[in-house]
């Protein structure tokens, strides 16, 4: 028993180190680590893409409190602090930025609202109902989304132009025409991306509702919505950072100075012979605008990535 017990010559003793790697559980030799290897290169490109984002923001921050206000003396980094630019911002009558931002929100809390419900209706009946015509619909909003919104501004404009002939509140050069005109817009890619996370949903759960007596109103706003909270919370944020910062139509439609909308009137600072000295203003006004929007993506961003990853995966 004893000579059994006993290395044979030659051998190493049991535990002893060697230069061979011990075998793996599995059978294989673990691998040493490759010369480079790791994730430091990703950190590294991380950092420069954080770098690259936060180059305009720190730019406008250091023009925002800058004491001279104007272009021409604004550095990229800080070199005075002064909050002269915030109170000629909010005292300027010519320019009244409060008004400007209260039209930026209305529009654009409104606007996302509706857009999110007339979206959850097209997709609900699109992904619950079947009906003659609905797959040609479907593609038919596809490919309304191939054309450029631009192509429109010539017949919405002479359309909103009668209207406001017969309804005042709804023509031109008023905030709720405008509202209009971006509901309009408000289907095509909300329509698909609701629809995908409606089809997540099982069917069965509806079946049910249906045997116990409920009506298509009541699966869809007491069933259908709270389970799809996600997308529409996505569909909202993403609607109203659009509408707040939209320009173009905003430009055609409003015209009076206090109509307008924050991205028409702090675009009015940077063109005309007094764009240099109100460049001070302008980046302080465009640091203000951002506000709404860090708000919401720091709210809800947990909302955000669920619903743009479910629904995209069906």
């Amino acid at each position: 028993m004893s000579a059994m017990n006993t290395p044979a010559a030659g051998l190493p003793e049991p535990g002893a180190v060697t230069g061979v790697p011990e075998a793996a559980p599995g059978g294989t030799h673990a691998r040493a680590p490759r010369l480079g290897g790791g994730v430091w290169w990703r950190h590294l490109l991380a950092l420069c893409a954080l770098a690259f984002a936060l180059f305009p923001i720190l730019f406008l921050l250091s023009a925002a409190l800058n004491k001279a206000g104007t272009l021409s003396s604004s550095t990229l980094l800080p070199t005075s602090f002064s909050l002269n630019n915030f109170s000629d911002l909010f005292s300027n009558e010519a320019r009244p930025f409060v008004t400007w931002y209260k039209n930026a929100l209305l529009i654009a809390l409104v606007g996302s609202v509706f857009s999110v419900f007339i979206g959850a209706c097209s997709a609900f009946a699109f992904s619950r109902l079947r009906f003659r015509g609905r797959r040609a619909m479907l593609l038919a909003l596809l490919l309304l989304q191939m054309f450029p919104a631009l192509l429109a501004f010539v017949g919405l404009y002479i359309t909103f132009s009668k209207i406001g002939e017969v309804m005042p509140a709804f023509g031109l050069n008023t905030t709720w025409g405008l509202i209009l005109v971006y509901l309009g817009g408000a289907m095509g890619s909300n329509v698909w991306l609701l629809k995908g996370y409606f089809d997540t949903v099982p069917k069965e759960l509806d079946e049910a509702a249906f045997v116990d007596g409920a009506s298509h109103a009541r699966v869809f706003f007491s069933l259908t919505l709270p389970l799809v909270r996600p997308i529409l919370v996505t569909v909202f944020m993403v609607s109203f950072v659009s509408l707040f910062g939209e320009f173009m139509l905003a430009s055609i439609f409003l015209t009076d100075v206090d109509k307008q909308t924050l991205g028409v009137g702090l675009y009015g600072m940077t063109v005309g012979n007094e764009r240099n000295a109100l460049f001070g203003q302008f980046s302080a006004g465009a640091l203000l605008s951002s506000i709404p929007i860090m708000a919401l993506y720091l709210a809800f961003q947990k909302q955000l990535i669920g619903g743009l990853t479910t629904g995209s995966v069906k």
